[in-house]
């Protein structure tokens, strides 16, 4: 096949539209998931830091939910669909820059096929979001030094800070972009080091940095100490490390993983490919990153997701690759990839809405735990059936009308919050463990407190069992009826919610933090 006169631009931008429609199908399928609504609670309440991330993803959903004036499942996710939709398009520009349109074609390809990519951090809101949109841009800026440095002027060094800022705003995983291009300029650009515009520009990172830090500091760098203790080294743990690497290829589509290594395996074939110094620079910003989670998870457990910045720049290593390897318009490895992603995807909504199957424990002491349908659906139905029983409590003057939902875990904290006492307007105050409510400790501290002679709920579902009465029960006078509202579909029962009554408050918590 010929492709010397195809136009892959156009090609690009309809690959873009229809991920982006089907992602807006899946919207209006799932439910937010846990990480999704507890990042709710960043747009709640803004701030230069939070408990255990930076501040963009909350940003970015108050800009999509209209600060919060237009607040729904769709306007939640609909930052995060746009920034993959432009970061698909700076990857495919970055792909042309580097080679050719078909390059930037084929490292689209792998990044709309990649599950992290399009589907975690394209879809779903987390920080990943956001980051992954300046982290691309930061690459991109990055080649266009590399490839056509005389094109590079003292504005693009200036945008390379500021995106390479914002990616850090992002998730820390942004502070790596200047560990990936200084090593880069040390081993191969080191004449680049009299360059006084590189510093001015990690200066201007710096900037961006500094309203994290100074939170940090007012906040006994509770973000920092937080983080530390997941990676604390406590002898050697394969598991860990398997499961890492396991969930790493799952992540990104065990198709396109493969895509990516066969390029790195070939290695000569891989060089021949690149016209240009961009191969060094495209290294250094994926490898490391990845061999530094591996070697953490040797110690500790990780998340897969935790590499899945790095393998943007495979991405583009790859479609140069495969731009010259395969005369196909999609070669057959990314082929196979595109129908691993569409039959999970139409599997796991079947599972949702048609053949819903008990995938997680079915005892009743855990019901539901570990079915990954649990975290994306039956909230809705529980929050209705939850809003009629509390109204009937309060006609029959079971539980005072005002009474507040109590929470002890940031999960599903994140969830009661934003289906069940959002639209009913009821207050939700955190309990218990800063390390367990996280972000739900500086909320309380701009709402009323628990108080005396207060009624309060406890709701807890059994896909995420803990039995509530030790933590609560000593601050009331007693504990009331306790009733169980069931989740099923399609006549099977999937989990069920029990809710807690809690009677006349007879001494209140101790704030989690100090009252501002």
């Amino acid at each position: 096949m010929q492709h010397s006169n195809m136009d892959y631009s156009k090609r690009t931008i309809w690959l873009i539209g229809i991920a982006l429609i089907v992602k807006l199908a899946l919207s209006f399928l799932l439910e937010l998931g846990n990480d999704e609504v507890y990042y709710y609670t960043y747009a709640v309440q803004p701030d230069w830091n939070h408990f255990d991330h930076p501040p963009l993803v909350g940003w970015m959903i108050q800009l999509s939910t209209l600060n919060l004036n237009w607040v729904s499942t769709l306007s939640m996710r609909l930052g995060s669909m746009l920034a993959a939709a432009i970061s698909t398009w700076i990857v495919f520009q970055t792909g042309t820059l580097i080679k050719s349109e078909r390059a930037g074609w084929i490292a689209a390809l792998l990044y709309t096929f990649s599950i992290y990519t399009s589907i975690i951090a394209g879809m779903f809101i987390m920080p990943d979001s956001p980051q992954l949109l300046f982290f691309t841009w930061s690459i991109y800026w990055m080649t266009k030094w590399v490839v056509k440095p005389h094109l590079f002027s003292r504005i693009n060094w200036l945008g390379l800070g500021i995106v390479i800022g914002l990616a850090t705003l992002s998730k820390v995983h942004g502070l790596y972009l200047w560990a990936g291009f200084g090593g880069y300029i040390l081993f191969h650009q080191i004449k680049t080091l009299k360059q006084p515009f590189l510093y001015i520009a990690a200066f201007v990172t710096i900037c961006f940095i500094l309203p994290i830090v100074y939170w940090n500091i007012d906040n006994d760098f509770i973000t920092y100490k937080f983080h530390s203790k997941r990676v604390l080294h406590s002898g050697i743990q394969l598991a860990s490390f398997f499961q890492q690497i396991t969930g790493e290829i799952l992540y990104q589509n065990p198709l396109v993983y493969i895509s990516c290594l066969i390029p790195l395996v070939r290695f000569k074939k891989l060089q021949t490919a690149f016209q240009n110094n961009a191969l060094p620079l495209l290294l250094w910003l994926s490898l490391p990153l990845i061999v530094l989670f591996w070697t953490i998870s040797l110690f500790n457990p990780t998340l897969p997701h935790w590499t899945g910045p790095g393998f943007i720049a495979l991405f583009l290593i790859a479609g140069v690759y495969w731009s010259e390897a395969s005369n196909r318009l999609v070669p057959i490895l990314i082929q196979w990839a595109m129908g691993f992603i569409g039959v999970l995807l139409i599997g796991f909504v079947l599972l949702v809405h048609v053949f819903p199957i008990q995938l997680g424990a079915k005892t009743p002491e855990n019901l539901g735990e570990y079915n990954p349908i649990n975290d994306v659906t039956g909230w809705t139905q529980f929050s209705a059936d939850f809003k009629a029983l509390a109204e009937q409590d309060a006609k029959m003057e079971a539980m005072q009308e005002k009474a507040p939902i109590l929470v002890s875990k940031w999960f599903p904290a994140g969830h009661i919050l934003f289906y069940t006492a959002r639209p009913i307007q009821k207050q939700v105050i955190g309990i218990g463990a800063l390390e367990d409510v996280h972000k739900f400790a500086w909320l309380n501290q701009d709402q009323p407190s628990l108080q005396l002679g207060q009624d309060a709920y406890y709701i807890q579902p059994s896909n995420l069992p803990f039995n509530p009465t030790s933590l609560v029960l000593p601050y009331f006078e007693k504990m009331g009826k306790t009733d169980t509202i069931q989740i099923q579909k399609k006549g099977l029962l999937l989990r069920e919610f029990y809710v807690y009554r809690f009677k006349n408050c007879q001494k209140i918590p101790a704030p989690i933090l100090p009252k501002k």
